[in-house]
């Protein structure tokens, strides 16, 4: 009997202990009112009425049906490997991309300009511009010898305008060229720089584009002509062309990147310049509408030589 006594008071005691150990657990501490605010959990909400209100994360809708990954984790196709001794033939020639030829539109569309998608590349540390400018050891300026940062290769870009500097009684006492903002629309013509090879180990006849560079109207003397702002080594800007989508005004969803418009040669152009013994431009031989025949001229030689290989 004794026990049982003992056992119900026991029990009786472990339910009061419980009780005012819950009710030390609910009475609020004595915090200050900006630590009773950072103690509220994260994405819930507060009424007038003191009542927490759950808040749901914003969840951004799919635009479209389908989500496009294929490009973004698109790799490069490499080059066939190529050696020396199997090279029975090669052709260094340049040529220009005019942006303002229909057939390279897409080149230029607002949604991805392709000067955008190199600048982002080299401002992101992906790729490396080149300066273009011409020394005794590189005459064309296109030999990827003296690296450009970022802001450089942009500062090439911008147009620029000389300012006059006056002292304190207004008079001239010197001027600076200040560089202004970049404007992309005023990027209309790429060149490349590409080597016309011949694999007799595959019997192939491809080109191999060396660089590419976006060109700017410099004033020469009493006339403007367009110069290289700075060089791109091609093969190493492959991997970046070819996870940027070209835009297209008849499809939306290509599936071409801009390393398939360069590999697949899906652009129209014209040659400005072939290897020669005297080094020298077209323009500086031929004038006028003689120098689009020039250019015909060695683009047919170039097919004929290959053509010239085979006998039926």
């Amino acid at each position: 009997m004794k026990t049982r006594i003992l056992v119900v008071i026991l029990c009786l005691a472990c339910v009061a202990s419980y009780g005012q150990k819950k009710k030390k657990r609910n009475k609020p501490a004595g915090n200050t009112p900006s630590q009773t605010t950072s103690a509220r959990p994260a994405g819930a909400d507060t009424s007038k009425n003191g009542a927490k209100m759950a808040v749901k994360p914003f969840d951004r809708p799919l635009d479209g049906y389908f989500k496009k990954t294929n490009i973004l984790s698109a790799k490069v196709t490499p080059y066939p490997n190529l050696r020396e001794s199997d090279v029975a033939f090669q052709k260094r020639v340049w040529r220009e991309i005019d942006l303002r030829e229909k057939p390279n539109a897409y080149l230029i569309s607002p949604k991805q300009r392709l000067l955008d998608v190199l600048l982002n590349a080299i401002d992101a540390g992906e790729l490396t511009a080149y300066d273009p400018t011409a020394t005794k050891d590189d005459p064309n300026g296109d030999t990827f010898g003296v690296p450009l940062g970022g802001g450089a290769a942009r500062s090439k870009l911008a147009d620029s305008s000389v300012v006059d500097k006056f002292d304190k009684d207004g008079n001239k006492i010197g001027s600076t060229v200040r560089a202004g903002e970049l404007n992309a629309d005023s990027v209309v013509k790429f060149r490349i720089k590409e080597d016309w090879i011949f694999d007799k180990q595959r019997s192939i006849f491809e080109p191999r584009i060396i660089g590419l560079a976006p060109m700017i109207k410099v004033k020469v003397g009493n006339s403007e002509d367009y110069q290289p702002a700075f060089w791109i080594y091609f093969p190493d800007a492959r991997q970046v062309l070819a996870t940027k989508e070209v835009v297209s005004r008849d499809n939306d969803n290509t599936g071409l990147s801009f390393d398939d418009v360069f590999m697949k040669r899906m652009f129209t152009s014209y040659i400005v310049k072939e290897s020669n013994d005297k080094d020298e431009r077209i323009k500086d031989y031929m004038t006028g509408m003689d120098k689009l025949y020039e250019a015909q001229r060695i683009k047919k030689k170039l097919m004929d030589w290959e053509l010239n290989l085979w006998s039926y």
